[in-house]
């Protein structure tokens, strides 16, 4: 286990799954905790009164509150972006209003909350964005504008890696493939499906997806940055 006693860390979109499993490994590992929910409260309220993490509504799809809720926690020496959200159908279909909240929680959420905390961040400082393998590739048809979410976190890591070197900052991805969460359960109708595409044919566990977090995070991979750090089980292969 890393210890992470005396680090400051914010996990915005952490009440469920992912987000959750991340917390619950911050707070395990002894950091100061706080993470953002939208409308799971009662997710996020049991969550603060399991791990002693401070739960914080707030909607990554305004801009606005984004900066307001990392600015308003001070000096970050972690930040974590997780919050996501899938819009999927025909995209000739599909709900414009739909695809640009998409858009906004998954790209602009993150660029904006990276570069507020890098305004304060000490020089060591970690930025850790929840991507997808379908960053990567997409082997579905109806899920174009998400993949182009996940591909467009690529390039901002790459950026704003070279932006936030010379303080020691690092800026990675990491993207699952498909992980046991009540959004993409193991037992769900499209495990079969999935599970076909990957070597290791099982859902990965948020548990394994936060300790690469926790990692990226730690004293070991400091040099570690603008770098892609698939967790798939093959998928991508």
């Amino acid at each position: 286990m890393t210890d992470f006693t005396g680090k400051t860390i914010l996990v915005i979109g952490g009440s469920r799954g992912i987000g959750a499993a991340i917390v619950r490994r911050f707070s395990s590992d002894g950091g100061t905790v706080a993470f953002s929910y939208a409308g799971s409260t009662d997710a996020a309220l049991a969550l603060a009164q399991e791990t002693g993490a401070t739960a914080i509504q707030s909607d990554a799809a305004d801009r606005d509150a984004v900066i307001d809720l990392v600015k308003g926690r001070g000096a970050l020496d972690i930040l974590v972006v997780n919050a996501g959200t899938f819009v999927a159908g025909n995209a000739t279909e599909a709900d414009p209003d739909a695809v640009d909240r998409m858009i906004d929680i998954n790209v602009r959420a993150p660029y904006h909350a990276a570069v507020e905390a890098a305004r304060s961040m000490p020089d060591g400082g970690r930025i850790i964005v929840i991507g997808s393998v379908n960053g990567d590739r997409m082997p579905f048809a109806g899920a174009a504008a998400y993949a182009l979410t996940k591909a467009a976190l690529q390039g901002m890591a790459r950026g704003l890696a070279r932006d936030f070197g010379d303080r020691g900052i690092t800026v990675n991805i990491v993207q699952p493939g498909p992980t046991d969460t009540d959004m993409n359960p193991a037992s769900g109708p499209m495990s079969d499906i999935m599970h076909g595409f990957m070597a290791i044919k099982r859902h990965a566990t948020g548990g394994e997806v936060a300790g690469m977090v926790a990692y990226l995070a730690g004293p070991e991979a400091g040099i570690v940055t603008g770098a892609l750090h698939t967790i798939d089980g093959g998928f991508g292969a």
